[in-house]
């Protein structure tokens, strides 16, 4: 008899113990500190339009977390493949991304560089050429990753980090310089990338060069990797004389001040293009259109 009161009472508590942590469990998914707004103030021209509107969806639809439902493939699809609610949404959001970057795209077509280069494109590189008297300089250079962080880190009194917006989303792509001549089988080639604090130089300040060279080497002609068997001069701990010199011969060649900043807005036209045509792809893999 006494076992039997024992047991029950066991029972008891471990109903009254289950029922208090299927209560706490619930407890995080209705936490103030995941309905709060965010804080952080977002830059006004971005990549991601639920920035820009509703507070995170363009079309006023947030999905719950492991709220998608199935929703069975339909015969006009034909496709065969998993479809989603989820689906539906994320494609109606990205009609609307769409939508929007083409309003914020500032060249249907691609801007021309001065100076006689002509352009060849191949997916996302893009290779600048022209002569000059026997030489033949060829530059070339890849939209991938070619954007710097939206937001830089700033370091308030209280000591405190908020993030300082920047005005416009700009492609900044490393670049390589190959400088060919005709009576050598070993072409000049100079690896460039963009300085961070001299790609927003403004107006009226005094304008230092806002490229550097990172590394010289001399390479087959043509060829398309880069030797590491090759001597490769690190200019890290160049003596700045004959770092200077580099840059000279680079400005007399065309490659300087005038010609970075086409190169960035002729990168900032091919980048938004390849984005669009990324979001416009997606969209059709998600709709399988």
């Amino acid at each position: 008899m006494l076992k039997h009161i024992v047991r029950a009472a066991g029972a008891a508590v471990r109903v009254s113990s289950a029922t208090s942590s299927a209560t706490t469990r619930t407890l995080p998914f209705s936490c103030a500190a995941l309905c709060s707004p965010c804080s952080v103030t977002t830059q006004p021209i971005t990549r991601a339009l639920w920035m820009l509107s509703n507070n995170g969806t363009s079309t006023g639809y947030r999905p719950k977390l492991f709220s998608s439902k199935v929703i069975y493939p339909s015969v006009s699809c034909g496709c065969g493949a998993l479809h989603t609610e989820g689906d539906k949404a994320f494609g109606d959001f990205l009609s609307d991304e769409i939508k929007e970057e083409e309003k914020l795209q500032k060249n249907k077509s691609l801007p021309k560089m001065s100076g006689g280069w002509d352009l060849e494109m191949n997916g996302t590189e893009a290779k600048l050429t022209r002569n000059m008297s026997g030489e033949k300089i060829t530059v070339t250079f890849n939209v991938n990753n070619s954007i710097p962080p939206n937001f830089e880190d700033e370091v308030e009194q209280g000591g405190q980090q908020k993030l300082e917006e920047k005005s416009e989303i700009v492609s900044a792509p490393n670049f390589v310089v190959e400088v060919t001549k005709q009576t050598s089988k070993h072409s000049l080639v100079f690896d460039c990338h963009f300085s961070e604090d001299e790609i927003s130089h403004g107006e009226g300040e005094e304008q230092s060069e806002i490229f550097a060279i990172r590394e010289v080497s001399f390479q087959p002609e043509g060829d398309l990797d880069w030797k590491e068997t090759s001597y490769t001069l690190n200019t890290d701990s160049l003596d700045w004389a004959l770092y200077d010199h580099l840059m000279d011969f680079l400005a007399d060649r065309g490659v300087d001040n005038t010609f970075a900043d086409e190169l960035m807005e002729l990168s900032t036209a091919v980048e938004h293009q390849e984005y669009i045509k990324f979001l416009e792809e997606l969209q059709g893999f998600v709709k399988c259109n």
